[in-house]
């Protein structure tokens, strides 16, 4: 198994490096076992509308829910090769739901973000059903992910919406997300988001007093979503006097820092511990 993983962790670096996503490749060192999976359940109308939960052998209302967005640079991505998240936080004791949005070219901004918020007002409406708490909501996300989860954080129109608000979320964790990207110089990533002025954008817009907390977590080399993001959405917060906690991890670059989720590899970062920490402590008591 120790071979399987070396193999895994080189093939996912390349693909890393060819733009493509290494993550399905860790589904071969996942156990299958300990957890139900729920899926393809529709949150909305259309074919990128699902979600999957993930169900621990015995569920405890008071350990929290996890909602979970993939990354991809809003273009590509799925939640069937993220069984990993799903796995490890049930593994925990977590209901964890990973939901699917969608993506470039059939959407632009805030087409995704609305896709969260829909997603959101499912989990706060079903979950109980599946043994969680609706009232101990986590957001969470990589990369692109993270720019969805962060954003149904500090501009809560988009739950506003769809009937809620910001209260519905006890706290929400991004990792390795952009935040802080203007100016847009990719002509793929300057098309999904050319339907909006560019300040409107981006989260560090919306960083205001009243936020619920966050974890912000990032890899010093990262080349992907560089460490500003992380720094500069945190310091915007604290300005604000919302509660933000900041992690940076040396030498931990865009595909290590969510490697550290996955049972197995909690060496590549403290990924998870921080994660699962947070959780705890801001948890409905």
């Amino acid at each position: 198994m120790r071979l399987v993983k070396h193999i895994v962790l080189v093939v996912a670096g390349l693909a890393q490096l060819c733009g493509c996503s290494g993550a399905g490749l860790i589904d071969l060192t996942i156990p299958h076992t300990g957890y139900k999976l729920h899926k393809d359940i529709a949150y909305g109308p259309g074919a990128r509308h699902q979600l999957d939960v993930y169900v621990p052998e015995t569920p405890d209302p008071s350990k929290g829910v996890v909602v979970f967005f993939y990354g991809g640079s809003w273009q590509k991505g799925s939640k069937d090769i993220y069984r990993f998240v799903g796995q490890k936080f049930a593994s925990e004791g977590f209901v964890t739901v990973i939901a699917d949005y969608r993506l470039y070219p059939k959407a632009y901004f805030p087409d995704f973000i609305q896709d969260g918020a829909q997603a959101v007002s499912w989990v706060r409406k079903h979950i109980g059903q599946y043994g969680g708490d609706p009232k101990n909501i986590f957001l969470s996300g990589h990369s692109a992910g993270a720019y969805i989860a962060v954003m149904l954080t500090v501009n809560d129109d988009y739950l506003k919406a769809i009937g809620g608000n910001s209260t519905w979320i006890r706290g929400t964790i991004g990792i390795a997300g952009p935040y802080d990207f203007l100016p847009f110089t990719d002509p793929k990533i300057k098309a999904i988001f050319s339907t909006a002025s560019d300040e409107r954008t981006q989260p560090i817009t919306y960083a205001a007093a009243g936020a619920p907390p966050m974890l912000l977590l990032s890899g010093d080399s990262d080349p992907d979503v560089g460490v500003k993001n992380t720094k500069n959405l945190a310091a915007k917060l604290r300005e604000a006097g919302s509660p933000v906690q900041v992690r940076v991890y040396p030498e931990v670059e865009h595909i290590g820092i969510i490697l550290g989720v996955a049972d197995g590899f909690e060496d590549k970062a403290p990924t998870l511990q921080d994660m699962l920490t947070f959780i705890r402590e801001h948890g409905k008591s």
